[in-house]
């Protein structure tokens, strides 16, 4: 990762923390959609499909900040997830949205590292 500046380092933080709880919400979405009727899922998996492209939208903040396409990682698995759930698989695209976690889950360890180091957290 790129050496960041304090005001970058605290705002790929923020986002990440925000990206995290949206990819894991959407992953309880798809389980209680499995679990619907044929009419009530194809609402749910609509919700699901806005909330997702939220969240690639807030991945693409990251992206203005780290020039280096990290966080096109992520936009690019959550939008493999709506490809599932767009397809009818919408159960596949748990596994895609776990990946998005993992990357986000990184960025957001090293951006609080980068805080640490200078005494800020």
């Amino acid at each position: 990762m790129e050496e960041l500046e304090v005001k970058d380092a605290i705002t790929l933080f923020s986002q990440s923390e925000k990206i995290k709880v949206g990819l894991i919400w959407a992953s309880q979405m798809i389980e209680m959609a499995l679990n619907l009727s044929q009419n009530e899922r194809s609402g749910a998996e609509r919700m699901i499909q806005n909330l997702l492209n939220m969240i690639i939208q807030e991945a693409g903040i990251g992206n203005r900040i780290m020039t280096t396409g990290e966080w096109q990682d992520i936009q690019s698995l959550v939008q493999r997830a709506i490809t599932m759930v767009d397809s009818g698989v919408t159960e596949e695209a748990i596994y895609h949205l776990t990946r998005a976690l993992s990357k986000t889950t990184n960025f957001g360890s090293m951006a609080l590292s980068s805080l640490k180091e200078r005494g800020l957290m």
